[in-house]
């Protein structure tokens, strides 16, 4: 496992009346920036004539002033920003996806990870489906279009292909008349719809995306639901609602989702709060200063100080310039980026017993860093608090931790985890606290297989992410 990665974000607008959507997808998606910072795409639809963009890069660097003007107005759109679980970072696998069959167009942008991709890929190639790029998501459009071929609208041809889809799949689809949404039957990944005072509707991964452009959450998608947008205006179908148990990742309430972001009724802030407070009380410790690891250990560390009584401090300053290194693509690269990121606050922590909170603790180079960051700036004690469990399994369903081989938790005790890094003690928060996180009594299930090891779906038996890279390396040496 060479990188860790996390989730891609997807977005939607549909308009009754031909205006700017390019614009609205790109607030939507500089909203969802945190989510993919690999490549990232924007269609428009105007009338059925779709033009789109995309390359690698973040949304400001790609979408400068021209390439907007170039998109054009309609009705609808469809954007993606892109961490890639399955397939390489190049270009050709930026999303949103164009197809174009003989029953019209199709644009598809996809969050999550499907656990039969490699069957299905292998299924279609020997029927002589030729491939363009090395994602799963490809797999999920080839499924749907031979769908529609029988099928009377877009949406009939989603709900057959879903029978066929295995493990974590958020979707926005666009066809030239209609926007769909999808959410695959266990709920793995987030996905909302809302609406702007105009009578617009919004598609996205995370609600703060929704009120960058203007919209108000209406609800959630229900696991297994799929939602049609269109000029008779919305449409639920849930032929596959219910038929499993609600597994929503709870690590995106952990790490991966936005603070101000509300996720099936529970907000994430709140979420990092109790989180902190549940640490406070399983590992207390004497300390003068709590201090948190921005951006998403700062939640958590206050919420540890109100538990614990021990004051909040600003211990460590980032540079807002600098993307996320637990997404970032290569250790090497990693490791350079903590060097220019964080700078502690030397006199937050001189001569202190800091309690430091980070939301993981995963190969455990990072961790290392910032410790030795706050030792050089004098701090007496430094007592590292996890607002996680251990990592311990690989998760199949979009994350990238897809071996056991450099989790650190694996092969070491937690005494010698905080040797390693160099921190004074160390405290994980236990399973049992983080199912609950959360305060809405409607929402049951989460997944947390990547702690635990139970898994709600069959550990697929190909679960290689890197498989067609290397499959393709292998043919070059060879042809």
């Amino acid at each position: 496992m060479s990188s860790l990665h996390e989730e891609c974000g997807v977005f939607g607008v549909y308009s009754n009346s031909t205006r700017d959507v390019a614009a609205t997808a790109y607030y939507g998606l500089f909203a969802l920036q945190h989510r993919g910072q690999e490549s990232c795409g924007i269609v428009v639809n105007d009338d059925g004539v779709f033009t789109a963009y995309k390359d690698t890069g973040l949304i400001n660097d790609v979408f400068t002033p021209s390439v907007m003007q170039s998109l054009g107005e309609g009705k609808m759109a469809v954007g993606h920003c892109r961490y890639g679980t399955t397939g390489c970072s190049d270009r050709l696998n930026a999303q949103p996806l164009l197809v174009n069959h003989i029953k019209g167009k199709m644009a598809l942008a996809h969050n999550g990870n499907l656990i039969n991709s490699a069957e299905l890929r292998e299924e279609l190639e020997l029927q002589g489906s030729i491939f363009h790029t090395t994602t799963d998501s490809e797999v999920i459009s080839y499924i749907i279009t031979k769908e529609r071929i029988s099928a009377a609208s877009i949406e009939e041809a989603l709900n057959q292909a879903m029978y066929r889809l295995e493990g974590a799949y958020s979707l926005v689809v666009m066809s030239p008349t209609k926007l769909i949404a999808a959410r695959d039957e266990h709920g793995f990944r987030p996905l909302c719809y809302g609406t702007t005072s105009d009578g617009d509707y919004v598609v996205a991964s995370e609600s703060c995306a929704l009120a960058a452009a203007g919209a108000t959450l209406e609800r959630d998608l229900l696991p297994g639901e799929i939602l049609v947008l269109d000029k008779n205006g919305v449409r639920s179908i849930t032929d596959h609602c219910g038929k499993c148990e609600p597994s929503l990742c709870v690590f995106e309430y952990i790490y991966f989702a936005r603070p101000d972001s509300v996720i099936e009724g529970s907000s994430v802030h709140n979420a990092r709060l109790r989180a902190g407070a549940f640490l406070a009380l399983e590992h207390p410790v004497q300390a003068d200063v709590v201090v948190g690891v921005p951006d998403s250990g700062i939640d958590a560390a206050i919420g540890f100080s109100r538990q614990s009584g021990i004051p909040y401090g600003i211990g460590l300053i980032k540079n807002r310039y600098i993307a996320r290194t637990f997404i970032s693509p290569g250790q090497k690269s990693r490791e350079d980026k903590v060097r220019i990121k964080l700078n502690p606050v030397a006199s937050t922590v001189r001569g202190k017993r800091v309690v430091l909170i980070d939301d993981s603790v995963v190969r455990g180079t990072t961790c290392a860093r910032i410790v030795g960051l706050l030792r050089e700036a004098g701090a007496k004690e430094i007592h590292l608090r996890i607002s996680a469990p251990p990592f311990l399994n690989p998760c199949y369903y979009g994350t990238d931790i897809d071996s056991r081989e450099h989790l650190i938790a694996c092969h070491n005790s937690v005494e010698e985890i905080a040797k390693i890094v160099g921190a004074d003690s160390l405290g994980y928060l236990s399973i049992d606290s983080v199912t609950k996180l959360t305060d809405n009594p409607c929402h049951s299930g989460y997944c947390s297989a990547c702690f635990s090891g139970c898994y709600p779906t069959e550990i697929p038996q190909k679960a290689n992410k890197n498989r067609f890279e290397q499959k393709l390396s292998e043919r070059s040496k060879t042809e």
